[in-house]
């Protein structure tokens, strides 16, 4: 139980990676608020793993890349489970495009819940942590925030913000008693994200979906996807006090694929 009694907040967190973080959070002894622009979701996820693990799981609507909502559902998590400790920053989109092509409104859309939406998740949660002079950060990050990736121009430029804003707040906030790391996943095939991304690529491949995803797999010098429990293991390290120690870390989580040509 490495999280006991932890107070934690999951983004993104009614499906996928989120989903998956959020389980194991809660089955390591956690509170979990989960964060979600899909209520509805929210509530299906957290009802099902209150009933599995016990602990105290809520639902909470949020859209990330507007202030007043982010901080006014940091404020009711906090209410609902007792407080806020520990914060995943998990919700991301993905929209892929030609650059000569790719629609203003589709930049501003993944960059706004991405990097917008991660700097405002962390700005309130660390008015929390602040408070108790005490907490964890986790943000998902990329392997894209580390090298740039075919016709995934927005992507790629929010994921390596993401790990520049993740060095600059563990500085700010090591002194206050406050860790923060990202986790940079790679080809996390079966999540949503991942599932929508194949469908955009697959038409300029000019293949079907499912020949796009295996295209990437073999990218992969471990053969296989990063599994969600992958990214949740990793997540549940870097909230413990196991890696006590850590803080402005991005680490790779990809088979290997980072060191591929």
């Amino acid at each position: 139980m490495r999280l006991a009694e932890r107070k934690a907040v999951v983004t993104g967190g009614a499906q996928g990676i989120g989903e998956a973080i959020a389980r194991r959070i809660a089955g390591e002894g956690g509170d979990v608020a989960i964060l979600d622009v899909n209520l509805d979701a929210a509530a299906r996820t957290a009802q099902a793993l209150a009933g599995e693990t016990g602990r105290k799981v809520v639902a909470v609507k949020v859209d990330v890349a507007d202030e007043d909502s982010v901080a006014s559902a940091m404020e009711e998590a906090g209410e609902r489970i007792g407080g806020l400790d520990l914060l995943v920053n998990n919700a991301g989109v993905l929209k892929s495009h030609y650059i000569a092509d790719f629609p203003k409104k589709d930049w501003d859309f993944v960059v706004g819940v991405n990097l917008t939406g991660a700097f405002l998740c962390i700005k309130h949660a660390a008015r929390h942590m602040i408070a108790a002079k005490r907490g964890s950060m986790v943000v998902i990050a990329s392997r894209s925030g580390k090298r740039g990736g075919l016709w995934n121009h927005a992507y790629c430029a929010s994921k390596f913000g993401v790990i520049g804003l993740v060095q600059c707040v563990a500085l700010d906030l090591a002194p206050l008693g406050v860790r923060v790391n990202a986790i940079c996943p790679g080809n996390a095939l079966d999540t949503p994200l991942w599932k929508d991304l194949a469908v955009q690529y697959a038409r300029k491949y000019n293949e079907t979906p499912d020949q796009t995803l295996d295209r990437y797999r073999k990218r992969v010098p471990l053969g296989r996807g990063c599994d969600v429990g992958d990214i949740a293991g990793l997540a549940v390290f870097l909230a413990s006090e196991e890696s006590s120690y850590m803080t402005g870390q991005a680490l790779n989580l990809t088979g290997g694929e980072i060191m591929s040509p």
